[in-house]
This record gives structure tokens, C-alpha cells and sequence, in this order.
């Protein structure tokens, strides 16, 4: 089984301001920077932080753990595959403002993304991430400590059946900046079974 590896993370979009060790990677968003396309808003946007690497193999999974310190209105980080511009996935919990943050996902098949959420206290700051991968279909869970994890969705991806570029991404749409902390990065045999 392959490893997340710094040394194989490349930027798409890369912050002004961000670190890398080998356990911990912050990044601090540019303001008015976000991922969407088309779908319902009208606008097309593709300049949210991304730090990624090729994968080619077709079973695995991917774990995280992500926070970020944003208080203004879609404030977010969390996991993403970029193929494109028109089609991608990502996951993130996102600041809604002081009454909930909504932990949601995205999936962008041939221009036109979808977005599927459910509200969380606006105290937490910190999701634990797991995406797993099964040829060119995906299943996206969450937790909240890192042990118990529960499905959000399972979703195909167009674009998604060769090598993808999956990683990590932070993001600012308002003008506004956080700071975002990923750390426990791991890659794993497939966790999700042929028949769940």
C-alpha cells in the first residue's frame, strides 16, 4: 500500500502563507477563494487552495483529521479530488455563522456541482474525514473523534476512474481569511467492503 507523502503533495492554487511537516500541514486562505460550478448560483469558481497528490490505485482509503479557526460566513477546509475545473469532489465542515456550521460535501461531475450538508454545533471546529475508494466510485465518511465514523454519501465520479488528484484543501469565498490545520494523515487497505 502506498503513503501519503509530502514529497509527492503539488499545489493547485497555492495560499500565500502554509507549512509542511511531516505529521501537521496549516494553511492560511486568500479571501475570496472557493470551489463551485454552475449549479443554481450561476458562478464558476476554482481557485480554492489545494494540496495534492496523484493516486493511481483504485483501492484504498484516506483519513484525516481537519480544523479550522474561521468566524466568517463559508469558511471551510477539508478533502478534495480536482480533475478539473468541471469535475472534482470535496468535503468540508464550513462556518455558517454564530447559530450552526454545516458539514457538507460536494461532487462536480461534467461542469455542475451538487451540495448535500446537515448542521453541526457552531463549536466544532474539527472533523475527522474518511474517503474511500473503490475504481471509480467513492464512499465519503465523517467522525467526530477519529474512532466512530459514519457514512455521509457514496458517489461516482466521472472523471474519477484513472489516476485522481486527491489531497487537501482550504478555502475563503467571502474576504476573509482562516487558518487550516490538517493533521494524522494516513492511506490505508480499502475499508469499505464490495458488498456495504
Amino acid at each position: 500500500m502506498f503513503a501519503f507523502s509530502k514529497d509527492k503533495l503539488r499545489w493547485i492554487n497555492p495560499p500565500k502563507e502554509y507549512k509542511i511537516n511531516e505529521n501537521v500541514i496549516e494553511i492560511t486562505t486568500m479571501p475570496n477563494t472557493d470551489l463551485w460550478q454552475r449549479t443554481y448560483y450561476g458562478f464558476r469558481r476554482a481557485n480554492a487552495h489545494m494540496l495534492v497528490m496523484p493516486v493511481s490505485e483504485r483501492y484504498f482509503s484516506f483519513r484525516v483529521k481537519a480544523r479550522h479557526d474561521g468566524n466568517t460566513r463559508y469558511d471551510q477546509c477539508g478533502i478534495v479530488i480536482f480533475q478539473d475545473e468541471e469535475n472534482w469532489f470535496k468535503c468540508a465542515l464550513e462556518d455558517m455563522g454564530t447559530e450552526f456550521r454545516d458539514l457538507g460535501s460536494v461532487v462536480t461531475n461534467n461542469g455542475y456541482s451538487d451540495f448535500g450538508c446537515t448542521a453541526v454545533s457552531p463549536s466544532v471546529d474539527t472533523m475527522y474525514y474518511r474517503l474511500s475508494r473503490r475504481e471509480s466510485d467513492y464512499r465519503l465518511e465523517r467522525s467526530f473523534d477519529g474512532v466512530e465514523y459514519r457514512q455521509m454519501r457514496m458517489f461516482h465520479l466521472a472523471a474519477g476512474s484513472g489516476e485522481i488528484n486527491m489531497g487537501l484543501f482550504a478555502c475563503s469565498p467571502s474576504d476573509a481569511s482562516c487558518r487550516a490545520v490538517f493533521s494524522e494523515m494516513e492511506i490505508t487497505e480499502c475499508t469499505w467492503g464490495a458488498t456495504e
